[in-house]
């Protein structure tokens, strides 16, 4: 696959659950994002999650989200950026409103903060 741009990738967001626990959460907020228009899914799973980090780098994924018991507790992602570092913990609207916001604007998701 090719190394795309946050708004051409055809997965823009990938949740790595840390454990089959956090996957209904993990699902609900994918349903979330793909409402909004982000292309989100969530890794099937069966892996450690350094394995999930590694397969999501390898897939040229360019955010992805660990999602464990704090990212629940506080209805959060925490997201990071293939290239360039930490977007940081924010609650689920606020990422989904920035997420949006980038894919409509053509840009990177740090530049929509």
């Amino acid at each position: 696959a090719g190394d795309f741009p946050f708004w051409l990738a055809p997965t823009q967001l990938r949740l790595l659950p840390v454990s089959d626990d956090y996957r209904p959460y993990c699902d609900a907020a994918v349903a979330r994002l793909k409402a909004a228009g982000i292309r989100a899914e969530v890794d099937p799973g069966g892996r450690s999650v350094g394995k999930q980090i590694k397969v999501a780098n390898q897939d040229k994924v360019p955010i992805l989200s660990v999602v464990g018991e704090a990212e629940v507790g506080a209805n959060a992602l925490k997201l990071e950026m293939r290239k360039g570092g930490e977007l940081g913990e924010l609650p689920l609207e606020r990422a989904i409103e920035v997420l949006a916001a980038a894919a409509e604007k053509a840009v990177e998701p740090i530049e929509a903060l």
